[in-house]
């Protein structure tokens, strides 16, 4: 019996040797929905006696946020973690490979960050662009949108799809085609762009998208020329680990990609508590957000909010649960 591995192979293969026309459309995506179930099935621990699956790395989450560190062997990263967080992990001048998850935290602009150094899962390679490959393998998106497809499954009544904009790529036929390799018959399906098959598939899978920076080490050992190239690269920050060169860049380059806000809280009678910010999300910011994060009872007690900086129309403005919060504001809240 062909191993997942093997399929794989003989999918892209049959893939390479397909034509990309419309005539070859619905067959390619049903390839496409093929591949994209088997690399699931590749990664995914399998449970029972037959053990198999990847390692997963089980570190217990603090902060408010988590950065993993991904790259080639001797690139850098250990020492970039232990000058950012104190935090020690195999560093040699030498090829090497950190065999286990190590969890470090930054604190920056009265947050914490957690950091991790992940194993190097990957043989030396050549250029960010196959690191990418290997994490779109994995499901994972760097610095793109999620398409803005609606799905839904359903008991009964077969697919339903429905488009507020043109479609160039994706027919009824072919989104039951990608649908029925998934084993779903019935499903409402409302394209709010020109989506592709890939993006279909993206929605079903439930893909990742998320943030990244390319973290440029050992800029010392560079022309002035060539650092002027580097900083061509879009999402890139240059630095020299060893040396602690540019740092100032890549945090406020970390701290704008993970799109987060400082609130900060006042008592009654006193001075705003600027030590210890409550951080929340650029999308999860409202004055019944800011409670929450603080302790889920709060909500009950609410009665108003008084609120400082530049959300507020005047200072300060009382609010209510929805009030939109921005970064630095400043706090008061009232219990009933």
């Amino acid at each position: 019996m062909a191993s997942i591995v093997d399929k794989i192979k003989e999918i892209e293969a049959e893939m390479a040797r397909t034509q990309k026309n419309k005539a070859t459309s619905f067959h390619l995506g049903t390839l496409k929905a093929k591949l994209a179930k088997l690399r699931k099935e590749l990664i995914t621990p399998q449970g029972g006696s037959g053990g198999g699956g990847g390692v997963g790395f089980d570190v217990a989450k603090t902060g408010v946020a988590r950065i993993g560190f991904v790259g080639f062997p001797s690139v850098g990263k250990s020492t970039l973690m232990s000058k950012l967080t104190g935090t020690f992990s195999a560093v040699a001048a030498y090829e090497f490979t950190t065999l286990t998850t190590v969890p470090g935290v930054l604190q920056y602009k009265g947050a914490k960050i957690q950091i991790l150094d992940l194993p190097d899962v990957l043989k030396p390679l050549t250029d960010k662009k196959i690191i990418e490959t290997e994490l779109e393998g994995f499901g994972i998106r760097l610095n793109k949108q999620p398409p803005n497809i609606y799905f839904k499954k359903k008991e009964k009544g077969g697919i339903n799809m429905t488009n507020t904009v043109p479609l160039t790529n994706l027919d009824l036929d072919q989104v039951k085609a990608v649908l029925s390799e998934y084993r779903i018959h019935n499903a409402d399906v409302n394209f709010k762009c020109d989506a592709t098959v890939d993006d279909l598939i993206d929605v079903i899978e439930g893909r990742i998208y998320i943030p990244a920076i390319y973290v440029l080490n050992k800029i010392d050992q560079i022309s002035i020329e060539e650092l002027d190239l580097i900083y061509k690269i879009p999402h890139a920050v240059p630095i020299s680990a060893h040396h602690e060169w540019n740092f100032d860049e890549l945090l406020d380059k970390m701290w704008e990609y993970l799109n987060l806000i400082r609130i900060y809280t006042k008592p009654k009678g006193q001075l705003p508590d600027y030590s210890a910010p409550v951080v929340l999300r650029q999308n999860q910011r409202t004055v019944e957000d800011f409670c929450n994060s603080i302790h889920k009872g709060i909500v009950k007690q609410f009665k108003y909010a008084l609120v400082w900086g530049s959300s507020a129309k005047h200072q300060p403005q009382k609010v209510g649960l929805n009030h939109t919060l921005n970064d630095e504001d400043v706090v008061q809240l009232v219990k009933q």
